[in-house]
């Protein structure tokens, strides 16, 4: 497994040596279709006490120049591999207390999408994932992991982490 890590990581970084420069070209098949990069922005969102934290988070970004670019489709034209590059910025803010954090989550991924619902992330550099309390390899947070690494999800969400080399810390505990 762990050379399987390796090589997505070089993969990785070829696609993105070779890929066009990151700017939003918007292909005839629309949005993230085969053809270009695009804007893939990240949502803030706000959580409730007890689903990630032990209090109330918001996320939002602050710099977020992220984009994906499509590598290879399924014959429906959904996607089958996808690559995310790009600066991110994220703030996060405990509710209760006002006390916030400001990330750098600007990790490079290539997603591959199963035809049952799982997908797998192959990631170099910081990246933010949530995990819930039920199940997945690390426990219950939100959690920026920086490295090389693997998320691979199930299709019903439960996460397995696999670290090649890099660290985890819980965004929780910097806003507690």
């Amino acid at each position: 497994m762990r050379r399987a890590v390796i090589a997505a990581a070089v993969m990785v970084t070829a696609l993105l040596a070779g890929a066009a420069p990151a700017q939003a070209t918007e292909p005839a098949g629309g949005a993230g279709a085969h053809g270009g990069w695009v804007p893939a922005p990240s949502a803030a969102f706000e959580q409730p006490a007890g689903a990630r934290c032990d209090f109330a988070i918001r996320s939002e970004p602050i710099r977020d120049e992220v984009r994906k670019l499509v590598l290879d489709t399924y014959a429906d034209g959904k996607p089958k591999r996808e690559l995310y590059a790009g600066d991110l910025i994220v703030r996060y803010t405990n509710l209760e207390t006002g006390v916030f954090t400001e990330v750098d989550a600007s990790g490079t991924a290539m997603v591959q999408y199963g035809t049952d619902g799982s997908m797998t992330y192959y990631v170099v550099g910081p990246v933010i994932f949530g995990f819930r309390a039920d199940g997945s390899t690390l426990p219950r947070g939100m959690w920026l992991i920086d490295g090389v690494y693997t998320v691979a999800f199930t299709p019903t969400f439960q996460k397995t982490l696999t670290m090649v080399h890099g660290t985890t810390t819980n965004l929780c505990t910097l806003v507690d």
